[in-house]
């Protein structure tokens, strides 16, 4: 019998000095598990006389060859490379979870940009009115720190959405001024400025801060608030005004008023709001209007030797064509010309169509006119009743 069949009582380390151990095989390297061998029917009862059955290696996939490192600086293959030789398959799955990333990224990006495109357009239009048409919009305007008219501001940006109205009748010229409602030619002004055009058949002509000129046809009129819209032709692009909020005006707050006065084109005055809710009645008829300038002188409560619009009693002027409302009172300078123009706020906005002024010869006669530090205008949340009817064509 062999030594590694021996039978020995000597004490083994192994066995804390018990007794003999079993040989132990060679030390082989790791492999998986050891194949179940057969059952021990199948082999002699002693292992001497049957070998263990030979060792076989298991069946693996051979592992890709690894891919030399890429030295710093080095180029990226080109795409031709790159599809014959693919990656492992973790670099794959890598790859995909970081393209899977990117991709999400990259959605979220495009629907933030097409919500604000969306949000951003829907501001744009809102602003732009209803005209087609591209237009710049009067920009904002601050007051000074102490809450009075940044007048200068005020003038450089509104100035550009005032014009001047000239009409030509064949009883004279009148002449007013107006506001920019679309860029593609819609005007704000008063009735009696272009009453010329509606019952007389005069020429009615659009003069733009520039100096550019253009013909100009009534679109649509309100006599009793004396209020009109007209259009200009053949014109685009027009600097449009911003209407506020007249009810939000306090008596004291600082304004500004644009206009023509006696053709001075782009005249601009100041003051404050020295009353609120003044009713006055002003002629609006062509015949009273036309002698002058184009500028209402109102029938106000009070005032003495006069029955209406600061004429004489049996003026000929009938109650159709006298327009009452509750007015703006203001002691920025007006004088004929002024009227159709904006009274603007300390933000740039239009709050008031100037449209009346105190005569204090109590005279009609624009000769024997001028601004006494009372002037009247139409309270802009009043135009914007009708100002929809109005720019449709509509006579109200």
């Amino acid at each position: 019998m062999s030594d590694q069949h021996r039978n020995t009582q000597e004490p083994h380390p192994q066995d804390g000095g018990a007794g003999w151990l079993p040989p132990q095989p060679p030390t082989v390297p790791a492999h998986p598990a050891y194949p179940v061998p057969p059952t021990p029917s199948a082999y002699p009862a002693h292992p001497a006389e049957q070998p263990y059955p030979p060792y076989q290696e298991a069946a693996y996939p051979a592992l890709p060859p690894a891919a030399p490192a890429a030295e710093p600086g080095a180029a990226t293959a080109d795409a031709g490379a790159g599809a014959d030789q693919q990656p492992p398959a973790g670099h794959r799955a890598r790859r995909g979870l970081l393209r899977s990333r990117l991709a999400l990224v990259t959605a979220v990006a495009a629907i933030a940009a097409l919500v604000g495109g969306v949000s951003g357009g829907a501001l744009v239009g809102d602003r732009s009115g209803t005209t087609g048409a591209s237009s710049t919009l009067v920009r904002p305007v601050s007051a000074n720190a102490d809450g009075s008219a940044n007048v200068s501001a005020i003038a450089a940006a509104v100035s550009p959405a005032v014009v001047q109205i000239t009409v030509k009748t064949s009883g004279g010229t009148a002449t007013g001024t107006g506001v920019v409602l679309t860029a593609d030619g819609q005007i704000l002004t008063n009735y009696h400025v272009v009453s010329g055009a509606v019952s007389g058949g005069g020429q009615t002509t659009v003069t733009f801060q520039d100096g550019s000129t253009a013909p100009a046809t009534v679109t649509g009129t309100d006599k009793s608030l004396d209020t009109a819209v007209i259009t200009a032709s053949g014109v685009s692009g027009l600097t449009t005004a911003v209407l506020g909020d007249s009810d939000s005006t306090a008596v004291g707050d600082s304004v500004v008023a644009i206009g023509n006065p006696e053709g001075l084109t782009g005249t601009v005055t100041s003051g404050i709001i020295s009353a609120k809710d003044r009713q006055v009645s002003v002629q609006v008829d062509e015949s009273t209007t036309s002698n002058n300038g184009g500028f209402g002188f109102p029938d106000l409560p009070g005032r003495r030797g006069s029955s209406g619009s600061g004429s004489s009693s049996g003026s000929s002027g009938s109650s159709a064509d006298t327009a009452t409302y509750q007015a703006l009172q203001t002691d920025a300078a007006l004088n004929p010309g002024n009227s159709g123009g904006p009274l603007i706020n300390t933000a740039g906005q239009v709050i008031g169509l100037n449209s009346a002024m105190y005569s204090g010869s109590g005279s009609s006669s624009s000769s024997d006119a001028g601004s006494v530090g009372l002037g009247f205008a139409i309270p802009i949340n009043s135009v914007k009743q009708v100002l929809s009817q109005m720019q449709a064509g509509k006579t109200v």
